[in-house]
């Protein structure tokens, strides 16, 4: 495997022909090529899966933002992974409605069903389980996203039931 030096980064040389262009078109549209740190971020990841520091690197000398700039984004926004996730990742809200409204009994179907903890990845890759502060479904908690699908008023036996059937098909029905 060839070692890149990040401190020399060329980004012609690391990203990808098809990754370029969409950033590019982002920062094109954006009043500055700072502006398009975060969906630079978001393209990086949506073909990689997450942001290595090679990528951060990369995105920083094709825009000409510092590192530290980026690296602030990337950790600030919680839907930017900076390690390597599951096929699917689960936001658990961690909200106080959702802690009044059963989410103790939810993560723990969860963490027994899948075998992990917060922070972890299944053995097969499939899935991540994070916690996130709030998920905006207050009034339908306990809830959950998994990729970009959100999912209310959840019980033990709901939530298992999502990840056996995405388990099974890799997707879930509507």
């Amino acid at each position: 495997m060839e070692t890149i030096d990040i401190l020399t980064m060329d980004y012609q040389h690391y990203l990808t022909a098809t990754e370029i262009a969409a950033i590019e078109h982002e920062a094109s549209i954006m009043e500055t090529r700072e502006a398009a740190g975060i969906e630079a971020l978001k393209v990086v990841q949506e073909h990689r899966g997450w942001v290595s520091d090679e990528s951060l690197f990369a995105i920083s000398d094709l825009l000409a933002v510092p590192v530290a700039q980026l690296e602030g984004v990337a950790t600030f926004y919680n839907l930017i992974y900076r390690q390597p996730v599951g096929q699917h990742v689960i936001h658990l809200c961690d909200s106080i409605a959702c802690h009044l409204t059963g989410l103790d009994s939810v993560l723990s179907a969860i963490k027994e069903y899948l075998n992990i903890d917060y922070g972890q990845t299944t053995g097969d890759g499939k899935f991540t389980l994070l916690s996130n502060a709030c998920l905006g479904s207050c009034d339908k908690a306990p809830a959950m996203m998994i990729g970009t699908a959100h999912y209310q008023h959840l019980t033990a036996e709901s939530a298992v039931e999502l990840l056996q059937q995405l388990a099974s098909k890799g997707e879930l029905d509507d």
